[in-house]
């Protein structure tokens, strides 16, 4: 039926547009912000959680680095981190694979403005499938949102952990418990209920960073409403107007119903996680 696109109207010419090649790679770009949101918050929670302990260590150089860490990442727009991080990544990798892989190129790696490797070193090579590189850009972008969004999860994390009351921690040590042993089994479960206010809003913020994913070359629903919704002149094979405002209304629904469902499921994490603790919500459940 979509053969010849010119004698088709009404639904079937609707059907077979919305069916392109271009098209299903648009509907998969919804599952690579997914797969970015879901990837990159178990790398958000470790940054976080080692950055607020960094920030309590009795070591004084090591909790200077976890407050410059906090403090230098929320000074600076991540917009800025967003894209120096995986282009200092990339380089560095490849000035690495550079080294090991060519040691008897001579050239200089800086010559200018640009930066040049040899044909082995690059991070992936040029010959790779195209898969490759689509992955190792998201991994880059994994590494720099998981670098930013970990430090706001620090603060929160640290201001959690501040706010379990202290005479909790202390009845512990009281019945013989450890340091070690009140962390594990007072301190931390309490203070995740705390937390869990600060990382829902985090988790929101992050989703509406995802289409950062634009600036580093990825092929996500931001660049795809943008390339299918442009004016289509006769020369194309489905010519039509400027339909950008539905694919973004499309856009629209999509992350209404994703923050949405996700603050349904934070509101249920933390009346479970408040159960049994000395909060208005654990008094309430």
């Amino acid at each position: 039926m979509c053969s010849d696109p010119s004698s088709l109207e009404g639904l079937n010419w609707l059907w077979c547009y919305l069916t392109t090649a271009k098209h299903m790679k648009f509907y998969l770009s919804f599952g690579t912000v997914i797969l970015l949101l879901v990837s990159t918050v178990p790398f958000i929670v470790m940054f976080g959680f080692l950055g607020a302990l960094a920030r309590r260590a009795p070591f004084a150089p090591l909790r200077w680095f976890g407050l410059a860490y906090t403090s230098m990442v929320r000074g600076v727009p991540d917009i800025a981190f967003f894209l120096f991080v995986p282009i200092a990544l990339d380089q560095f990798v490849e000035l690495v694979r550079h080294k090991v892989k060519c040691p008897d190129v001579l050239e200089p790696i800086y010559q200018g403005n640009d930066f040049v490797v040899c044909t082995a070193a690059k991070m992936p090579l040029s010959a790779s499938p195209q898969w490759l590189h689509q992955a190792w850009g998201l991994t880059l972008a994994i590494t720099a949102f998981a670098i930013v969004f970990g430090a706001f999860a620090a603060n929160i994390i640290h201001g959690a952990l501040m706010a379990v009351p202290k005479n909790q921690l202390e009845t512990a040590k009281a019945y013989g418990l450890t340091d070690s042993q009140t962390f594990w089994r007072i301190h931390m479960p309490q203070m995740w209920v705390y937390a869990l206010p600060g990382l829902s809003n985090l988790w929101q913020i992050l989703v509406k960073a995802s289409p950062l994913l634009f600036l580093l070359g990825i092929e996500e629903i931001v660049y795809w409403a943008r390339e299918l919704g442009g004016t289509k002149p006769s020369v194309f094979t489905y010519p039509h107007g400027d339909w950008r405002m539905w694919y973004f209304l499309a856009l629209l629904v999509f992350y209404l119903i994703l923050t949405w469902g996700s603050q349904k499921a934070f509101e249920w994490l933390e009346n479970r996680l408040a159960k049994g603790t000395s909060t208005v919500q654990g008094r309430a459940a």
